[in-house]
């Protein structure tokens, strides 16, 4: 039975659709001979207590801090050695699937779980077809008809894939025990755990099931983060033809947005396409997230819902199409506030009667999925739906409406994206989808919802999505804004958990916020090496600052600091440096500061020599903690250097 479950897999999985979740179109692609490297990382300390409900407000933001945290792990070294289970996450399309089917391939040729004699593969989506069997045996008799034929594997050693885990109907009964389940086939499920198993699925579906696999000690989670740096070349130089591989590479590397997103695979080969296709000489196609996402929406609606070479702006002057769009927005919309992951034709036909007549034309946007109970419908990817639905509450909602449903929260910042009055980006074909709403006045909306996030009781949550609304607009510092950021002091902190993303966002803000006269409160900097983004951003704030604080030595070689500050602070307590060292970081700043505030390691060398910069410097206040003592005026440092 094993020989032929190994001949059964090698002939019918050798070869996998290319990943681009929604086409249906797919290319071929021979998993031995072809596999795209993907980047795996210890999950364990990434995973996060999380209900379905927040589901939606979370994956994108994950993704992209994860990204700055983790250290990827080989694939040999997961899989090599034998695990009793391995639970794997991931964003969908980022090619979980994919790694599941290398694995069932090297099993097959003898590579992994030397072991294991029996690997039996079963798809989520599929399983749902079956809502009452109630047992493997049953299962496999039905998934493996011709191989199994009522073999009792029980005393043999099995290992089970199950792929897809959050696609599974009746998740919530297998969650919780307690609830009354009249589906056998979550008993069939429940049954997996007394044997190895390996299970993926989305990110939030995986961290509730932990719960459940709490029998193996052994356990490991990873997380699949997409194509590593290798992948995403292989794949530029394996689908993008040669005049236009250079541009895609340059896009990628300038465009914070585009170089993040560029690991998940329904992402990248759409980037390449939309950049193939384009005649732009330039490689500015990916300038805020809404646009990223507009582009993304717009070309896959003409290439593969509507099929049309046309340009955009003539798709656009078909009011058919806008109706089109504002439906599938509209569909995107409620289901997203209430939370719906999956949900029936009914539920849809609530609020729009006509899904019925126009189901086939959603599909692509929308997955259909059949079982014997029925089907159920799912949309293919989250972040498509949520940027959706960020077009529907734009078009169709009032201002207080937007900032008053907590759902929407998530959404604000590609809201305010919309408000971009730059009429050579694509965004401009979906803001007027609603010609009952008169148009929204931009400017409005945008301060409505700057003002709405000021005014927090919790700033410090609120104070990243208010930079990154003001950078999805576009939108300069207007009289009202102003008055807006006045509210509150500023402080820009440069760190290992910032995405670059965000970082490109404050370099925006601050741009505008230090051009129009204003001081920022303090610039935190806690990283020793800083990248282009982050060094402007710190040459920006170093220009009109009141406080600096550093928290490691940090050398910015070729660039000097001119502008006094206020008040310094070095606390670099836990860095044993030389006087060389101290000197060519702090020195220039020292001698531009009026208060300094300074933390030493026990043992440096050095503190009659800082008693001599303090001496012969411009600086009227200072604090020193050495060796546990407090130093406050020089009298006190003399005395204690001279000891």
């Amino acid at each position: 039975m094993s020989a032929k479950l190994k001949k059964f897999y090698l002939e019918y999985y050798g070869k996998i659709g290319e990943l681009q979740p929604l086409i249906k179109a797919s290319t071929d692609v021979d998993l031995m001979q072809k596999f795209i490297d993907l980047c795996i990382v210890d999950a364990v300390n990434a995973q996060v207590e999380r209900s379905v409900d927040a589901v939606f407000s979370v994956e994108r933001k994950d993704f992209l801090e994860k990204q700055m945290l983790y250290t990827p792990i080989p694939y040999n070294e997961i899989f090599t050695k034998e695990k009793s289970a391995i639970l794997i996450s991931g964003i969908a399309g980022i090619g979980k699937t994919w790694l599941l089917r290398k694995c069932l391939l090297d099993w097959s040729n003898g590579l992994i779980w030397k072991n294991v004699e029996l690997v039996f593969y079963l798809e989520c989506r599929r399983l749902n077809q079956y809502p009452n069997i109630s047992s493997l045996n049953e299962l496999l008799n039905i998934f493996f008809k011709d191989i199994v034929n009522d073999f009792k594997f029980s005393n043999h050693t099995a290992l089970f894939l199950i792929d897809g885990l959050d696609e599974f109907k009746y998740f919530n009964e297998l969650l919780n025990p307690s609830l009354t389940c009249n589906y056998p086939i979550v008993n069939a499920l429940k049954e997996i755990q007394k044997y190895k198993h390996v299970i993926a699925g989305r990110v939030y579906a995986i961290d509730q099931y932990q719960s459940l696999s709490t029998k193996h000690s052994d356990k490991l989670t990873i997380q699949i983060m997409g194509f590593n740096e290798n992948g995403i070349n292989s794949y530029i130089e394996n689908h993008v033809v040669e005049e236009k591989q250079e541009i895609v590479k340059i896009t990628l590397k300038e465009s914070a947005i585009a170089k993040a997103m560029a690991s998940v695979p329904f992402y990248l080969s759409s980037m390449c396409k939309i950049i193939s296709d384009s005649k732009k000489t330039d490689s500015n196609f990916f300038l805020t997230m809404t646009d990223f996402y507009a582009n993304i929406f717009l070309y896959f609606l003409r290439g593969h819902i509507i099929k049309s070479n046309k340009l955009i702006y003539e798709i656009m002057e078909d009011s058919s199409n806008k109706n089109y769009i504002l439906s599938i927005c509209k569909i995107a919309y409620k289901l997203f506030v209430e939370n719906k992951i999956i949900f029936s034709k009914e539920e849809v036909q609530a609020f729009y009667s006509d899904f019925d007549k126009n189901e086939g034309s959603f599909f692509g946007f929308i997955e259909k999925i059949e079982t014997d109970l029925g089907c159920y419908y799912q949309f293919a990817h989250l972040t498509i739906m949520e940027f959706c639905a960020s077009v529907y509450a734009y078009n169709c909602l009032s201002n207080d409406e937007i900032v008053t449903n907590e759902r929407l929260k998530s959404c604000l910042s590609m809201i305010c994206g919309l408000t971009n009055k730059n009429q050579n980006r694509i965004l401009k074909f979906l803001v007027n989808l609603n010609p009952s709403k008169k148009s929204n006045k931009e400017s409005l909306l945008l301060c409505f919802i700057l003002d709405y996030l000021s005014k927090s009781d919790d700033p410090n949550e609120y104070r990243d999505l208010l930079i990154e609304c003001f950078y999805e607009s576009q939108s300069s510092f207007t009289g009202e804004i102003k008055s807006i950021v006045d509210k509150r002091g500023w402080v820009i902190s440069i760190d290992d958990r910032k995405t670059s993303y965000l970082t490109s966002c404050e370099n925006y803000f601050v741009n505008h916020y230090i051009k129009s006269g204003r001081k920022l409160e303090w610039l935190h900097v806690d990283k020793n090496i800083l990248n282009g983004v982050e060094k402007k951003l710190f040459i920006q704030c170093s220009t009109n600052v009141r406080e600096v604080i550093f928290h490691r030595p940090n050398n910015f070689e070729g660039w000097k600091p001119k502008d006094k500050v206020e008040k310094l602070n070095i606390w670099i307590s836990r860095y044993l440096i030389t006087k060389k060292d101290f000197e060519e970081n702090f020195l220039l700043w020292i001698n531009l500061c009026k208060e300094l505030y300074l933390e030493l390691h026990d043992d440096i060398g050095f503190i009659k020599e800082i008693y001599e910069l303090i001496r012969c410097s411009n600086i009227k206040k200072f604090r020193i903690i050495y060796r546990r003592k407090y130093f406050y005026n020089l009298d006190e440092l003399k005395n204690f250097t001279t000891r």
